[in-house]
């Protein structure tokens, strides 16, 4: 469904948006993959996408990484703000999640994630740096700008949480909740030119996890075949939607650990480009069917961000390469930014499915994207039901039961509310 244009006047001028692409692939690979076996080669280059958009009062930066999970983001946020004056809670930076990429940041303490290397640190600085830049060129390149947003649908995903020889596991459970819904925003100038597209869809993009290579994955493919579809004239920036229970259904299929043959690792990204492709195709078709009318949008912006400490619990049954802090409390962070009718919504964890549904049943706005790992990774973030079996969600949750749910339920919507005019 588009949402609703109106002429602008003095007092709410045109939306103006800029974008921009920045390749952030490691020379070096040395110690940078937090999990599994190291990187041997690099497969396809990673990259870091941004939007700028301002609405002549507001400007809000939204940044995609090719990674695998960026922590705490509060360092480089506040360069942002400090040297693009661009304010610390209109900034939104998330991963791909792609798991075979590095990460980036330092871990929040009582999170739940992969801690970095002393590379890995280094290489965050380099990071640090694109963004700065990306930010810096898709200001440049901001023009009058309209948006519109739309809805199809892609069965690339598959809950992964499954109860298999008598115990819950990762596998593929297709009877578990799945958000099939490839969500698009899409921003164009005045002549109808394309600008942006930003891409929300629910999967881990661990296809060829365990290739010992360097790759953006499915997400990766995603975004290179829309951007290939429009002339390379646009951005398609992945966010990644309620990835907590989803997995894809194609992936390298070996026991954890497991080295694959050639032909396996050929199998894998043929998986990999063709997933890549169904999401990315439907992000294609549901773009050009967005109808955002002609003439400039007198669009408002408004964006948010609130931090609630939550009582932390330990992990229990987690990857070896997860750390956590004993803590009392764990930061969960909310970002909300709003165009027009159009909610990007915030939270920094891998949200399941469900607390996804709960936000859009009870969002007011046309279009709402929940965006996981946002501006930190503190873990699984599990809904309250969930916590009856233990499932992988729950185990590598870092929030006691009965706190996440309804503080991002109730915490977006009232962000958002505040810029209801």
């Amino acid at each position: 469904m588009p949402t609703t244009s109106t002429t602008p006047s003095p007092e709410h001028p045109a939306l103006r948006v800029g974008a921009a692409k920045v390749d952030i692939t490691p020379q070096d690979l040395t110690a940078l993959h937090p999990m599994g076996r190291p990187f041997e080669r690099i497969h396809d280059p990673i990259h870091l996408r941004a939007v700028v958009a301002h609405d002549g009062t507001t400007e809000v930066a939204l940044i995609s990484l090719d990674l695998v999970e960026a922590g705490d983001m509060t360092p480089v946020r506040r360069r942002i703000e400090d040297e693009l004056g661009i304010a610390f809670a209109h900034i939104l930076i998330t991963a791909t999640h792609t798991h075979s990429a590095p990460r980036i940041g330092e871990v929040s303490p009582g999170a739940l994630a992969h801690a970095g290397s002393p590379e890995s640190l280094v290489y965050t600085e380099r990071v640090y740096d694109a963004m700065l830049a990306a930010l810096r060129s898709a200001r440049a390149a901001a023009r009058p700008a309209r948006v519109g947003a739309g809805v199809g649908s892609a069965d690339v995903n598959v809950n992964r949480e499954a109860y298999l020889g008598g115990g819950w596991t990762l596998g593929v459970n297709p009877d578990g909740p799945s958000d099939k819904a490839v969500r698009v925003v899409r921003f164009e100038d005045l002549e109808g030119r394309p600008i942006a597209l930003l891409l929300n869809y629910s999967v881990h993009p661990t296809s060829v996890l365990g290739t010992g290579e360097l790759s953006a994955d499915l997400a990766g493919a995603a975004c290179r075949h829309v951007e290939e579809c429009f002339d390379d004239a646009l951005v398609c920036l992945w966010t990644p939607g309620t990835i907590g229970d989803q997995g894809p259904r194609i992936d390298l299929g070996l026991p954890w650990g497991a080295v694959p043959d050639a032909r396996q690792s050929a199998r894998a990204y043929r998986a990999m480009e063709a997933q890549g492709l169904m999401v990315g195709a439907e992000a294609v078709r549901v773009a050009e069917g967005i109808a955002v009318g002609a003439g400039a949008h007198a669009v408002r912006i408004h964006a948010g961000q609130r931090e609630v400490a939550l009582p932390a619990k330990p992990g229990s049954d987690v990857m070896e390469s997860m750390r956590q802090e004993p803590t009392e409390t764990v930061p969960l962070r909310l970002a909300v930014i709003r165009i027009g009718e159009i909610l990007l919504a915030g939270v920094s964890g891998e949200v399941v499915t469900e607390i996804g549904r709960r936000l859009r049943a009870a969002s007011p706005f046309t279009h709402t994207l929940l965006i996981s790992i946002a501006n930190d990774r503190i873990g699984y973030i599990a809904d309250d039901a969930r916590f009856d079996r233990p499932v992988h969600s729950v185990r590598g949750c870092p929030i006691v039961r009965g706190h996440a749910e309804d503080s991002i339920v109730e915490g977006v919507l009232a962000l958002a509310a505040e810029g209801v005019r």
